[in-house]
Order: structure tokens, then sequence, then C-alpha cells
């Protein structure tokens, strides 16, 4: 029964597993930011452009 325990106290396998679980959702928190981040600069450059195509476009039919 004590060589059980002891070898029970010693087994890391388990926390490692959860050392990776938290590395992996860390990784995934950051990739989801990192998405969030880049869709919203991504949609204000695009309407950026598109009201300087509009400011130049009924310049150009005159």
């Amino acid at each position: 029964m004590k060589r059980l325990i002891a070898r029970f106290i010693k087994d890391e396998r388990g926390a490692t597993a959860i050392e990776y679980g938290l590395i992996a959702g860390l990784i995934a928190l950051a990739i989801a930011v990192s998405a969030g981040t880049l869709g919203t600069n991504l949609n204000l450059s695009f309407k950026a452009l598109a009201d300087k195509v509009a400011e130049l476009l009924p310049k150009a039919a005159s």
C-alpha cells in the first residue's frame, strides 16, 4: 500500500497533461484576441480605402 501511494505521489503525468492543456488554452486565447484585433484593423483600413475611392469617383465623372 505504501508503494502505491509513493508511486502515486511521484507520478507527474497528470500534472504534465494539465500544463500542456493550459499552454494550449493560452495559445488559443492569444490567437483569438489577435484575430479579433486584426479583423477590426482590416475593417477600418478597408473602410478608409472605400471612403477615399468614393471621394475620387464623383470627381472623375465630372
